[in-house]
């Protein structure tokens, strides 16, 4: 029999062992054609219970951390775990807490670079379920979705713990965005995404204007103003237990002033790539 190995970077991995005292060959693949990508900052207390819940689901998922130079060793949580997941557990590395759309950016790059078909945005924090990662890729993978995004605003969607005024300023922003941009999604700046490879590699992400929690309306805008499906499913989104949170008034006022300015962009350059 032929094996191809492929190095730990890849999608599809293949290692290959042989006993000394038998004529047997004992073959583990780590085959995976999704990758979940996860920014971090001072994220220890969850990473570890993270992977791990997402490596025990019923289907086999890569990820890759993007850690922002946590103070608190998030990173050396993670390269601890490779040992154990070495086909399977990426890490990159940034110096300073550079932002939540870069990172995505980032990890969107890396992902389409190995020709993974799926790439997910995921919390580290247990605010989203890694349950309803396959629910997300079943959406994509077999009901024609282009994207796929766990809503906590459609039908059967909630939030738990939130405070009042906290459920209004996100239940208040979507409803402006929907407004300003005419853009049908019920959560607009929801980050539990399923993303099909094709999508990523038709909207030019270098273009992408927005760090913080704007930068998830532009990705959903620029893929609804290209033509994709988009397509909500409900999930129930639950606040942080462990860890702080990384919202701020910046991050909010973004999101709220950058509307206009991603309406007026999407009826002049867009989001494609241009063709010379």
């Amino acid at each position: 029999m032929d094996f191809n190995t492929a190095s730990s970077s890849d999608p599809i991995s293949v290692s290959l062992t042989a006993s000394s005292k038998s004529n047997d060959l004992t073959v583990t693949a780590t085959l995976s054609d999704s990758l979940v990508i996860i920014p971090t900052y001072n994220e220890r207390e969850n990473i570890a219970h993270m992977i791990e819940t997402v490596f025990s689901l019923e289907k086999h998922f890569h990820i890759l951390i993007v850690d922002d130079g946590s103070p608190d060793a998030t990173a050396a949580i993670v390269k601890d775990l490779q040992k154990e997941y070495p086909n399977s557990l990426h890490i990159l590395e940034r110096k300073g807490k550079l932002g939540l759309g870069t990172a995505y950016l980032t990890g969107f790059k890396w992902g389409i670079e190995k020709k993974y078909d799926y790439l997910f945005e995921m919390d580290a924090d247990f605010s989203h379920n890694p349950n309803d990662l396959i629910r997300l890729y079943n959406a994509c993978a077999k009901d024609n979705a282009d994207v796929a995004v766990g809503s906590r605003y459609t039908k059967g969607g909630k939030c738990e713990n939130w405070p009042l005024d906290r459920l209004i300023l996100s239940y208040g922003a979507s409803l402006y965005v929907r407004a300003i941009t005419w853009m049908w999604i019920k959560d607009p700046t929801a980050g539990f995404i399923c993303w099909k490879r094709q999508v990523l590699e038709a909207i030019d992400l270098n273009s992408i204007s927005f760090v913080g929690y704007a930068f998830q309306i532009e990705m959903k805008y620029a893929a609804h103003s290209l033509g994709f499906k988009i397509k909500e499913l409900p999930i129930t989104f639950v606040d942080r237990i462990l860890g702080s949170s990384k919202m701020s008034k910046g991050i909010v006022k973004e999101a709220i002033l950058g509307m206009i300015f991603l309406k007026k962009r999407s009826l002049t350059t867009g989001w494609g790539k241009k063709q010379f």
